[in-house]
């Protein structure tokens, strides 16, 4: 596939000097750095990095929460051509050692509580660390470096007499060449290196610019999704970065309170989430007040009731998101059928896209105007999609995709690079899903987390999972293969059982009854049999996807 590669680096040269004085990055309800500003505390980095003996190519790695400066030391990073590696902040410190270890990293850039747990001397080709809170070196191999970081300012000005945008010359990349290493923290496995070249960061800029070209300077973003996962690292920074947008980092965890807050304040211009947060609105906002029974018999009996209470509802939520956005666009895990069903009939603006760590990460997406219910919309542009099946539009086969999207491999692992690819070099996505005549896409399931039935049926653990999830006062489920029967773990809702007046003692047997309810849903083949309650919450990944290896039996 031919396309027409630009340099990604010259991209955010040209939109930092275009947008010079627009605000670019801050925490949320904390100082502002404008786009002139960002470029003098990168420019700042190079000249620290020069001091570190860094070279092109080689890796920096970041591990800190969200916030302002991992911004500014990942483009610092990737505009003086060496190769940024974010780490997810929740990592142990023994992952955080042995990624960066393994990723040959020269710099780490982490911020004080995930320093305070590593050990400079289990990470040994470290040449420096940087607090990301105040971008200040805390630990260094020479004195060159500590010199180099007390005298900042003296150098900067003496190579910047007046720094401007005429100043800026950022490293030229090219299409082949290895951009970012992001190791994945997914369901089905543990974390590898995924090579990302320049062209995967190119090509997700024009897919952006295609179907977001009404952003422009001046717009607002929130950041809420790990800035080391690449769905808000692409769609809620970089991206936003090339046009202009001033992006509010959270700093904290986004509890939906948090959120909310931020969203009335803010304004977002775009809205980027996880389907958990959307669905957390739903339970939290939404279905007590469909499941009332005088609301159920008024929709059913009462003409126009229902729309006009749906209408109400939209207007309600729209307020509530800030009143401004275009559109929220959900990814990185399943939507519930329900849920969706609801926001559809209410005509929110909402679209579910669908990507991979190893595409960095759009695959598929269509404008919420065209979006189709349960699909994830239609192959974006330099990519192709085809279902390895023998009837695509009716049974379900692997995604396997091919473009400029795809990555180069797995860091250090050529038996995973080799087992990801087919003869021919299409990129196997593991996913399970048809297409309709039109090009969309329909995901049934994770193909590693298929389970076979009783009389070679394709089980897929989501679907009977999206059933599940419905039951009352219930917040999450997994489906798993026990001794060639199905058992669901559930995590249920307790505040809400025991302000309902379900006894501790009660809850169950409370759950098995609604459990034996929802199997009246499913087919004979696909009935629950054995039902565990979770104490806590289920181990995720960065999008609030369940770590389904952990709980395999």
């Amino acid at each position: 596939m031919e396309y027409n590669f630009q340099s990604v680096n010259k991209t955010f040269q040209d939109s930092i000097t275009k947008n010079w004085n627009y605000p670019a990055i801050s925490n949320y309800k904390g100082d502002v750095l404008t786009y002139g500003e960002l470029a003098a505390n990168m420019e700042k980095l190079h000249i620290l990095f020069e001091s570190c003996g860094l070279k092109p190519g080689e890796r920096v790695s970041i591990c800190s929460r969200n916030q302002a400066n991992w911004v500014v030391a990942f483009l610092a990073t990737m505009t003086y051509g060496a190769v940024p590696v974010p780490i997810l902040h929740e990592f142990k410190a023994a992952s955080v050692h042995n990624l960066v270890n393994h990723s040959e990293s020269r710099i780490l850039f982490a911020d004080e509580p995930v320093w305070h747990n590593l050990l400079a001397d289990e990470m040994p080709a470290l040449e420096a660390v940087f607090n990301v809170d105040t971008l200040t070196l805390c630990h260094a191999r020479n004195k060159a470096i500590q010199e180099a970081e007390n005298n900042i300012r003296e150098l900067f000005h003496k190579k910047f007499p007046h720094f401007s945008a005429v100043d800026l010359n950022y490293y030229q990349d090219s299409a082949e060449e290895l951009a970012i290493i992001n190791y994945t923290s997914g369901t089905s496995g543990f974390s590898k290196g995924v090579m990302i070249p320049y062209r995967s960061i190119w090509s997700n800029f024009e897919f952006g610019k295609e179907v977001m070209d009404w952003l422009a300077p001046g717009h607002n973003m929130i950041s809420m999704l790990p800035c080391a996962h690449m769905y808000g690292l692409m769609f809620e920074v970089l991206f936003e970065l090339t046009h202009g947008v001033h992006i509010h980092f959270l700093t904290r965890i986004p509890s939906p309170k948090i959120i909310m807050d931020a969203m009335a304040e803010v304004k977002p211009d775009l809205i980027i989430a996880v389907p958990l947060i959307i669905e957390k609105v739903y339970k939290s906002k939404l279905q007590p007040i469909l499941s009332k029974p005088a609301v159920q018999f008024a929709c059913k009996y009462v003409p126009f009731f229902r729309s006009f209470l749906y209408n109400k509802m939209r207007k309600a939520l729209i307020e509530a998101f800030g009143g401004r956005f275009y559109e929220v666009i959900m990814g990185g895990a399943a939507f519930n059928k329900e849920v969706e069903l609801v926001f559809r009939a209410m005509k929110f603006p909402f679209t579910v896209g669908y990507g991979m760590t190893e595409c960095a990460p759009i695959i598929t997406y269509a404008d919420f105007k065209e979006a189709r219910l349960a699909s994830s919309g239609k192959i974006t542009p330099n990519m192709e999609i085809r279902i390895e099946s023998r009837d695509p539009q009716n049974i379900p086969g692997e995604i396997q995709v091919n473009g400029a999207n795809v990555f180069l491999g797995y860091y250090k692992n050529d038996e995973a690079t080799a087992e990801t690819f087919t003869e021919d070099g299409w990129f196997r996505t593991g996913d399970m899903g048809v297409l309709d005549q039109d090009g969309f896409l329909y995901i049934k399931g994770r193909n590693k987390c298929m389970i076979l039935g009783p009389s070679g049926q394709n089980i897929y653990p989501e679907e009977l999972e999206t059933v599940l999830n419905n039951m009352p006062y219930t917040i999450d489920t997994l489906v798993v293969e026990e001794k060639a029967q199905l058992t669901a773990l559930v995590y249920p809702d307790y505040a809400g059982l025991k302000k309902a007046g379900v006894k501790a003692t009660d809850t169950q047997k409370f759950v098995e009854e609604q459990v034996r309810m929802a199997n009246k849903e499913l087919p004979n083949y696909a009935q629950i049999k054995k039902v565990e309650l979770m104490e806590d919450d289920f181990e995720r990944t960065p999008k609030k996807s369940i770590k389904r290896y952990l709980y395999k039996r």
